[in-house]
């Protein structure tokens, strides 16, 4: 009865831990597969991100052009555009989200400080790329979400048992969460007058 197509007791113990060995592969595949994919996914989302900073690294030397002739005091605010918009295009991931974080917040600046030429607000080169720059901010904002989703989706893949051995075995690392600046996080001070 131990015999199972003419196999002894250990030719049956041996075809039980092969079996148990192509199903560890077998396991070992499958993670490593959604790994990549998870991390490819996180690549992907990173490039959209760097789309939509180039668009914006691309349009804040026209907004900068425009605005100079209106606001001759605001000097200050320009120069650390100009300095802002050269890091947003090189090094890494939380570097370049710094510089994103930094910039967004100057822009915001300038938005306020064009309140105060009515001359500059008519313009309509003004308008048109104050228009894109929103646009391009929106579509920073949607992207960042995605963004971090796939990362929170790859982290968590990399940390969970058992999936957290194959990720070191392979050196899958945790990527980093496009994080908001901390002024950004404050809660805002609304004035009635």
């Amino acid at each position: 009865m131990l015999e199972l197509f003419g196999l002894g007791l250990v030719g049956i113990i041996l075809l039980g831990l092969g079996l148990l060995l192509i199903l560890i592969l077998l396991y070992v595949v499958v993670v490593y597969n959604r790994l990549v994919t998870l991390r490819n996914r996180v690549k992907n989302a990173w490039a959209q991100i760097d789309v939509q900073l180039k668009r914006r690294y691309d349009l804040i030397p026209n907004l900068v052009e425009t605005v100079k002739g209106y606001m001759k005091h605001e000097q200050q605010t320009l120069t650390e555009i100009t300095r802002l918009r050269a890091q947003l295009i090189s090094g890494n991931v939380d570097e370049r989200a710094k510089a994103n974080n930094a910039l967004s917040a100057t822009l915001k600046s300038l938005f306020a400080v064009a309140e105060n030429y009515p001359q500059l607000r008519a313009s309509e080169n003004f308008q048109k790329l104050q228009d894109e720059l929103v646009g391009t901010e929106n579509k920073i904002s949607y992207i960042r979400t995605a963004y971090n989703d796939a990362v929170y989706e790859f982290n968590t893949a990399c940390d969970v048992f058992p999936s957290n051995i194959i990720a070191g075995l392979f050196g899958f690392k945790h990527e980093p969460l496009f994080e908001a600046a901390e002024s950004e996080k404050e809660p805002v001070k609304v004035k009635f007058e």
